[in-house]
């Protein structure tokens, strides 16, 4: 009898991680449609265009800005670990294909600086390979220069910030601004939280890189003034002193925080700075392959309930601006948007 009831437990046990699985699948599968807002096209950068400050979105925060003599590089994440690297915590490293490939066919021949929002691995693992393909400057937290320096990148080529301080480069002016990272952790804590303390070498598991502290970005050019908001958190203090054109606004996990957190969000982001144009951005799954975008799971961060917040929020506190999805690989004239529909 005993023998009869183990078995049949056993059965109910494995039916049991059968349906497990199976809704775990289905969950991760169920994504959201990235095509059914109505929001205008950005202004597509052409040819002929020379003079105008470009903007190009390779997938999560990772932007690269230029204005034909400069480049400046925010994030540069294009390693990708897998969801099973990420999962299961196992220890990855640069991929020097990919890397070699993503700076090769967009260009990044005038590399400037390397700045990082954070230093979480979806943000910094690759600032250290990057800056040895180059001559550009890493700036950022004191992790972000720790995760240089496990690279081998020269000390002359990292600069940790001073919050608030402006950095020059060619007609670019970057400025970080102290910012609190997205509470998406258990209770509202941040995920990895707390710094890097040491250089850090590969191979290492994505949670050796931690957040050391979060920015937003200000990149300022005499076109114009874009804000890079790489994480979905914000201060009690609007940036009410700060004016800008453009946000880049991270929205990875923004609906698990709640849609009042969010307004509090494009209120500090947005209508503080009296920005005139909005792309979100961090809302892919940064475990797909370089180059592959989806949009996170629905249950992690649902892009199409977050584009009909942000465009409630824009109706009820800024009528003139307008919303853009950013579209991978595709160069902007970032400060040349269409006229607003009559």
């Amino acid at each position: 009898m005993w023998r009869q009831r183990a078995k049949q437990a056993a059965l109910i046990a494995v039916a049991a991680l059968g349906v497990s699985a199976a809704a775990l699948v289905w969950l991760w599968n169920n994504r959201p449609n990235l095509d059914k807002n109505g929001w205008p096209s950005p202004e597509l950068a052409s040819a002929a265009v020379t003079d105008s400050v470009i903007v190009t979105w390779l997938g999560v925060t990772t932007l690269l800005f230029d204005d034909g003599e400069t480049q400046i590089l925010i994030d540069g994440f294009f390693s990708r670990p897998s969801l099973i690297d990420v999962a299961l915590r196992r220890r990855v490293v640069n991929d020097a294909a990919t890397i070699n490939y993503a700076l090769d066919e967009y260009r990044m021949r005038r590399l400037a600086a390397i700045v990082p929002a954070h230093s979480h691995f979806d943000h910094a693992m690759d600032v250290g390979a990057i800056a040895n393909r180059s001559s550009a400057s890493v700036l950022g937290s004191e992790s972000t220069a720790q995760v240089a320096r496990g690279a081998g990148v020269p000390e002359d080529q990292i600069t940790i910030a001073v919050g608030n301080r402006p950095y020059t480069f060619g007609r670019f002016t970057v400025t970080l601004l102290p910012s609190p990272h997205a509470p998406l952790g258990w209770r509202g804590s941040v995920p990895l939280a707390g710094t890097i303390a040491t250089p850090l070498t590969m191979p290492q598991p994505v949670s050796a890189w931690r957040e050391g502290g979060s920015y937003s970005i200000l990149i300022s050019h005499p076109q114009g003034t874009t804000i890079v908001q790489g994480s979905a958190g914000f201060s009690n203090d609007p940036l009410l002193d700060i004016r800008a054109d453009v946000v880049m606004l991270g929205v990875g996990g923004l609906t698990s925080l709640g849609k009042d957190y969010a307004e509090q969000y494009w209120q500090s982001l947005v209508t503080a700075t009296g920005a005139h144009s909005v792309y979100p951005v961090h809302f892919d799954d940064f475990t797909k392959p370089f180059g592959q975008i989806a949009p996170q799971p629905k249950f992690i961060s649902n892009i199409e309930t977050i584009a009909e917040w942000l465009e409630a929020f824009r109706n009820t506190w800024d009528n003139d601006v307008q919303l853009f999805m950013p579209e991978f690989g595709q160069p902007v004239a970032i400060y040349a948007q269409p006229a607003p529909e009559a």
